[in-house]
């Protein structure tokens, strides 16, 4: 069966989507970023252990630790919209249940992820 594809299209190895390269970067990235953030996360919540509230909003007070923990939340969210969006693309059929479900999908990330910000800002900020 011969390849129904241009020759601009074969030089540039691009699929149908011209976003599954993208998609896939993105998420390695990503990876790579969550690794240190969440080795940070895991030893933060050990060292606290036992910590009253005022020192945890102290330690979660201070830039770098709210910085930190602001890119995790970052990182993380958007690693999760990518790999849920690239589910539902694959594996959901019906066209009108795909768009409404990735409508979902990001609306949910967006939610999520202020609610995180809100949370870390509010109590970094010690309000």
């Amino acid at each position: 069966m011969s390849d129904m594809r241009t020759p601009l299209s074969r030089v540039r190895g691009l699929g149908s989507a011209k976003t599954g390269t993208e998609h896939f970067w993105a998420q390695r990235a990503t990876a790579f970023a969550l690794v240190p953030l969440a080795i940070f996360l895991i030893a933060s919540v050990v060292a606290l252990t036992g910590a009253d509230y005022l020192t945890v909003r102290h330690y979660v007070g201070m830039p770098i630790v709210a910085i930190a923990l602001l890119a995790l939340v970052g990182a993380g969210i958007y690693h999760m919209r990518i790999g849920m969006q690239v589910i539902i693309e694959d594996y959901v059929i019906a066209e009108g249940a795909k768009v409404l479900t990735l409508l979902a999908n990001s609306f949910f990330a967006i939610l999520v992820g202020l609610a995180c910000v809100y949370a870390v800002l509010k109590i970094g900020f010690g309000a």
